[in-house]
């Protein structure tokens, strides 16, 4: 990834609270050059992905998920403090998520309509962590 991506996910993963502790763990992709078909690539990335998060509730992030306002976000957040519930949000390859693996998910979050670069993702997701753990711990909100 770009520094600048390592540098803004860092920024906001500093800023949150050590009860939101964020953790990056990235998946090595499946090679494209060995004659698999995309399903095929995405399946074997999917069981890496099921092992790597084997303990967690994991959000799928997928544009035809649901979207959440900064505030469901914290929401969330709050029940998964309190249920003790380590989660895994997990962006997808270049080609996206195995479709299984989607739909197995506990949760499917849209963050936005529109296809977004990998990097970009992640530290959007970053950025909003942080905004909903300061949301939970009461901090001023822009839109009130």
């Amino acid at each position: 990834m770009p520094a600048w991506i390592n540098a803004g996910f860092d920024e906001y993963a500093r800023r949150l609270p050590r009860e939101y502790a964020l953790e990056l763990i990235e998946v090595k992709p499946e090679p494209r050059d060995r004659g698999k078909s995309v399903a095929q690539m995405l399946s074997a990335e999917a069981a890496r992905i099921r092992a790597a998060c084997a303990n967690d509730r994991i959000v799928a992030l997928d544009e035809r998920g649901k979207p959440w306002t900064t505030r469901d976000l914290a929401t969330k957040l709050e029940q998964w403090r309190g249920d003790n519930t380590n989660v895994a949000f997990v962006i997808g390859s270049a080609d996206g998520l195995d479709r299984a693996f989607r739909r197995s998910a506990a949760e499917q979050l849209a963050l936005s309509a529109m296809t977004l670069p990998h990097g970009l993702v992640r530290v959007i997701l970053a950025e909003q962590l942080y905004r909903a753990a300061s949301l939970v711990a009461g901090h001023p909100y822009h839109r009130d």
